[in-house]
């Protein structure tokens, strides 16, 4: 009935998809990742250094079925979103409209997000 090719067999990964140990693990990953970028941010351009089109050329045509590992995920955050972005929480960023982001508020929504 839908648009999507589904399978039929389930993967154990999407009915229950992390144990809390690993939710802890990965959570710490994603936290000490972002804490390493905004450590950085003023080493990266303010704009964004791609052309348009450039992400989609960089990845697949269709999202996996499978999840992938947290590490994977944050590699291609780094290699392929980050180069795109306009770093508007950078010290460097000096326009007229701030950013309202900030890790307090990262926290909270991450917080809020939980429930």
């Amino acid at each position: 009935m839908g648009s999507l090719d589904i399978k039929q067999e389930s993967s154990p990964l999407m009915t229950n998809p992390l144990d809390p140990e690993e939710f802890r693990r990965q959570g710490y990953m994603v936290i000490d990742f972002l804490a390493e970028y905004y450590k950085n941010i003023q080493k990266f351009p303010v704009r964004s250094q791609v052309e348009p089109g450039y992400l989609r050329k960089r990845l697949p045509e269709s999202a996996p079925y499978e999840p992938q590992s947290i590490e994977t995920i944050l590699k291609g955050v780094q290699e392929d979103i980050i180069p795109g972005l306009t770093h508007w929480q950078s010290p460097n960023y000096y326009a007229y409209f701030p950013s309202s982001g900030s890790t307090a508020g990262l926290l909270g929504e991450t917080l809020a997000a939980g429930f």
